[in-house]
């Protein structure tokens, strides 16, 4: 008997899975991904899983007719695949994250009857998510009211590393491992002002851009820690007292976890503006700043740096249930 995980394509899906399969060694875990997206590179050699599988398959979205059709026909040759592994390792339940590495073990296992659990990260349903609400054993969002587990998974050692922040003495920029031009922009705009306030900078530039924006840096004479891909980003985190960054699903929770008091500029190209409106559920609580990459607001943000972060970050520590990961996994095995 076995729980099979399956999803990813982002890192923002993988994290999920890697949370939650963290510290649960006694179960039987199978993970079913793709070929394609950054699947392998997190879990090829991942020694948590009993096996692990990637299928052939690629996203539907955002193809062409021709291309959509072979994206089809790709999911169904993986369906029947899928089927195949199901049976093999006897699955009592799957467990999905979406995104299209999901699509075809998720439709293996209503096919065979095995029960479906979905997390869904973002505030905007991803389309597969949204498509199989209604069909899953359990539909887990922390952005739901009548979700049966409303905290998010998020890795231990953010709950280990949170700290409160009042004054602000280091400030990170977080554009994510390719980077954010609008960030790294805003980031170099602001590098003087943070400079005459002795307020040390530590930015993810994205690895395409480390060189780059390095030199920009030096050009106005100024010192910043900056990065790509980091494997450390919860040691940066740790020591900034405010952040600038996407509102990916898993940043957003980080953040949140590690009690990091930040402003939310969005990606504006996400599907369905899912980054947008994660922010907005945060900023509605008053726990957190968003504005669009076009509508940035300099004097907005000088006067945050003016603030003392104390109450929001206290609050922010309170938001998220360390104990998601466990409670998710739970229920996997109560299933």
């Amino acid at each position: 008997m076995s729980i099979i995980m399956t999803g990813g394509g982002t890192g923002g899906h993988l994290a999920i899975i890697k949370a939650i399969k963290e510290n649960q060694k006694d179960e039987k875990l199978i993970y079913i991904g793709s070929t394609k997206g950054q699947d392998k590179q997190w879990f090829e050699y991942d020694d948590d899983f009993f096996d692990k599988y990637f299928l052939e398959t690629r996203g539907v979205v955002n193809q062409g007719a021709l291309g959509k059709i072979k994206s089809l026909w790709m999911m169904f040759k993986a369906t029947i695949k899928a089927r195949k592994i199901l049976k093999k390792h006897h699955a009592e339940v799957v467990f999905s994250v979406g995104g299209f590495s999901a699509a075809a073990t998720a439709f293996a296992a209503k096919s065979m009857g095995i029960p479906l659990v979905i997390h869904e990260q973002n505030a905007a349903f991803g389309t597969l998510n949204k498509y199989l609400k209604p069909y899953s054993e359990a539909f887990i969002s922390s952005y739901l009211e009548e979700s049966p587990i409303k905290s998010y998974p998020i890795k231990e050692i953010f709950f280990e590393k949170m700290r409160i922040r009042s004054k602000i003495k280091t400030m990170i920029f977080l554009g994510g491992s390719q980077g954010a031009k609008a960030i790294n922009d805003l980031a170099l705009e602001l590098a003087p002002i943070l400079k005459e306030r002795n307020i040390k900078i530590i930015h993810q530039a994205g690895e395409r851009n480390i060189k780059e924006v390095e030199e920009a840096y030096k050009k106005i004479g100024i010192h910043a820690e900056v990065f790509g891909f980091t494997t450390h980003l919860v040691d940066y985190m740790e020591e900034a007292d405010f952040a600038i960054a996407r509102s990916g699903a898993s940043t957003l929770w980080e953040l949140s976890a590690i009690a990091l008091p930040t402003l939310f500029i969005p990606y504006p190209y996400a599907a369905s503006d899912h980054q947008y409106y994660n922010a907005k559920f945060l900023v509605e609580k008053e726990l957190a700043w968003l504005m669009r990459e076009g509508e940035i607001d300099r004097k907005k943000i000088l006067t945050i740096l003016e603030m003392d972060l104390k109450d929001i970050s206290t609050n922010l520590s309170k938001i998220v249930d360390k104990n998601g990961s466990k409670k998710i996994f739970e229920l996997l095995k109560r299933i």
